[in-house]
């Protein structure tokens, strides 16, 4: 994959990015937001984004990105990881989060698994009812109408799509979207699976209990 790499931290920038080349990513990197944004006039697969940027915030580009239309999964590096910040991320766009510090192997892991959940749906387009799903354009229609759904909204109708007909475990669920299975991500799914049947009606996400969740009425 082609991965972008913004932090302002040179050594960290450096440990990053031969660790991620080592994976046979091919990788650019950015020390802010204004050479973020010229490196992102080439196109990548995966960006990690810090927040804190001498220039700007990483929130405020993510956001800026998704308003434009770009929908390359980010994967956002923060020193606070606060459920706050979390929840500002979530909300600009963000597809993960990483608290630092972190483990290389555990940023090596979180970029494969943003990489994958959109390399298999890539191309998928699926109707549910008046829903249509367009996971290559990550637009969502209902009765014709475009319908916002964030980043993270996004992942777990992927991950569920990328299963078919299969149902998908919580903890798998957990494990695919949040990268860990704790009781704050368990309270997050929630609450967004609840955010999906909202905007895309009951019948979009089902829920079997003892066993998980599925896409649609099975």
């Amino acid at each position: 994959m082609r991965v972008l790499v913004v932090d302002d931290h040179q050594e960290l920038r450096s440990l990053v990015t031969q660790a991620l080349e080592r994976d046979g990513h091919v990788v650019r990197q950015a020390e802010d937001v204004e050479h973020a944004r010229q490196a992102l006039t080439e196109e990548v697969d995966v960006i990690v984004l810090d927040i804190g940027l001498p220039d700007g915030s990483g929130l405020t580009l993510c956001r800026e990105l998704r308003g434009d239309g770009v929908q390359t999964p980010i994967l956002i590096l923060t020193a606070h990881n606060s459920v706050v910040e979390r929840v500002e991320g979530l909300d600009a766009g963000a597809d993960d989060f990483l608290g630092k510090p972190f483990a290389i192997a555990e940023l090596r892991a979180r970029v494969r698994a943003v990489g994958r959940r959109r390399d298999r749906t890539s191309t998928l387009r699926i109707q549910l009812g008046d829903v249509v799903l367009d996971f290559g354009r990550r637009e969502a229609l209902r009765a014709g109408k475009v319908v916002s759904v964030t980043a993270k909204e996004w992942s777990i109708l992927e991950t569920l799509a990328s299963h078919g007909e299969h149902v998908v475990s919580r903890d798998a669920l957990l494990e695919s979207v949040w990268g860990d299975i704790t009781a704050g991500a368990a309270s997050s799914l929630e609450v967004l699976i609840g955010r999906i049947r909202r905007k895309l009606g009951d019948d979009v996400v089902r829920t079997l209990r003892g066993a998980g969740y599925g896409l649609g009425n099975g």
